[in-house]
């Protein structure tokens, strides 16, 4: 293939795939925002993890949807059924941004969000192997790696996109930062939800462009597509085998590694070390923008030295340094056992009409200092009713830090290493599945271990990491045992079962 044809098939693929990605994560970026609206504020915490519960159940549902579409895809063709998924991925994602909260239509407003969310998971579970497969039988054999890892970036630039049109509306709404009353958190949380129709419309536009795949139109042609996907990919002794060999030897410890070093981590400095929202967010930019290059040159480096290694031992760093790094970041963050140094303190008291007729304000008071080099934010929150004279609920008190440009560079790097684990394991795999199986089944057999070990081993991570540190309050890194585990089982495994092949004939 020419080397423009091949770049016009990456490029179709990978913006197609980069928007579904960011459809989908969006959500998981704005699991905080989300879980004020449309669940009950009576217990945050119960708020946040009913919020990543069903951001879990997006991924749960993701190998139903690699049955459906997988199925579709090897008998009506790779381009008509990825086509067909980014349209109900941009459907559910547009509608999201438009349910009414949970003070507006109460318990419907999260089932809402639910069905929305499974919606969204079915879509991928057809996605990602379309694409991945799609560009691998335009590739050539000795650069497969190489090519569909462009692929693999798009996951990652799908976050830093949601990350990035989020932040860009925050600013764009609430200018002045110190104020109490925000905008972005009230109704302009939506947009980036909004916004998505028109990312979807621009690559509908792109893709209604692309032909079939030539592998498997010469299949079509010669009448020898599969009758029965399903049948032939998990009936098969054989084919099962390399099923469960790609689940349990390389796509779960890949999951837990991914969800690990980018959500996870995101969502531990925020929720546990408390930084400020936009300081999580941009130091998870920052180091997506300096790891996503790594994706194509673990790739590219697959197609010389073999695509297992490379996955195991990004697993085995992470095995072995998750909690360091983890540690570190909670560290960098705790001002408990530090000499304050406080060399400003600002008290700021505000009061903010919360209905219509006037009769009921919250008085908010901000206290802003620092503790070396660290600024932390407190405000206490108190409701207060005009017509009780003066009825104080118990105040909601939240803390959030700031921290300076030494410990702001000291987590991207840490943030950073994370997810060269990531670019690792992530890198060679589309590559690797694509080559344990024909043609003909070739969609729906590499997308159900991959949508199965990514989207319920791995979009498990952050919901049960999260739990678990809230049922062991005592130690702020048990929730890494889960990713940790999982990691190891599947190093194991992949250690002892997986065949280091490169460059193998897919023309079968």
């Amino acid at each position: 293939m020419k080397p423009t044809s091949i770049r016009s098939v990456i490029l179709a693929s990978s913006v197609g795939t980069l928007i579904e990605w960011y459809d989908f994560y969006i959500f998981g970026s704005l699991a905080t925002v989300i879980a004020s609206q449309f669940f009950p504020k009576t217990n945050p915490t119960a708020a946040l993890l009913s919020t990543l519960a069903t951001f879990a159940a997006g991924f749960i549902v993701r190998p139903f949807g690699a049955l459906v579409f997988g199925r579709l895809g090897d008998l009506i063709g790779r381009k008509y059924t990825f086509m067909l998924t980014l349209i109900i991925m941009g459907g559910s994602t547009f509608a999201i941004g438009l349910i009414p909260s949970y003070e507006t239509i109460g318990v419907f407003a999260p089932i809402l969000v639910l069905v929305l969310r499974l919606l969204q998971g079915l879509a991928l579970g057809g996605e990602y192997g379309g694409a991945a497969t799609y560009v691998a039988e335009h590739a050539p054999a000795d650069r497969r790696g190489y090519f569909t890892s462009w692929i693999q970036t798009t996951a990652t630039l799908g976050l830093l996109l949601s990350l990035g049109i989020i932040l860009i509306t925050r600013h764009s709404l609430d200018s002045d930062l110190s104020t109490s009353i925000s905008k972005f958190n009230d109704w302009g949380w939506r947009i980036p939800f909004l916004v998505s129709i028109i990312l979807v419309a621009i690559s509908i536009y792109i893709r209604l462009k692309m032909k079939e795949s030539p592998l498997f139109s010469k299949l079509k042609t010669e009448g020898k597509t599969s009758v029965n996907p399903l049948k032939e990919s998990f009936a098969h002794k054989g084919n099962l085998k390399m099923v469960l060999l790609a689940l349990f030897g390389a796509t779960m410890g890949q999951g837990v590694v991914w969800y690990t070093g980018q959500f996870y981590a995101q969502s531990f400095i925020e929720n546990v070390c408390k930084i400020d929202f936009e300081q999580s967010r941009t130091i998870l930019i920052w180091a997506i923008v300096f790891a996503t290059p790594l994706f194509v040159v673990f790739g590219k480096w697959s197609d010389k030295v073999g695509r297992k290694w490379i996955m195991l031992v990004g697993m085995l760093l992470a095995i072995f340094t998750y909690r360091p790094l983890f540690h570190q970041l909670f560290s960098i963050s705790d001002t408990t056992n530090k000499k304050e140094q406080v060399t400003r303190n600002e008290i700021n008291t505000k009061l903010i009409p919360i209905s219509n007729t006037g009769n009921s304000i919250r008085k908010v008071t901000s206290t802003r200092y620092f503790k070396e080099g660290i600024r932390l934010i407190e405000e206490k929150t108190d409701t207060l009713y005009a017509e009780a004279a003066r009825v104080t609920l118990k105040p909601d008190i939240k803390t959030s830090k700031l921290l300076n440009d030494e410990n702001y560079r000291m987590m991207i790097l840490i943030v950073f290493i994370m997810i060269v684990y990531v670019t690792m394991v992530y890198g060679p795999i589309a590559a690797f599945l694509v080559e344990l199986f024909p043609t003909k089944i070739r969609y729906t057999s590499m997308s159900l271990p991959y949508h199965i070990g990514n989207g319920v081993f791995g979009g498990l991570t952050p919901f049960i990491a999260t739990l678990l540190t809230t049922i062991y309050t005592g130690d702020k890194l048990v929730g890494l045992y889960y990713p940790i585990i999982i990691a190891g089982v599947c190093l194991f495994i992949g250690a002892l079962y997986i065949v280091n092949r490169k460059d193998p004939n897919i023309n079968n």
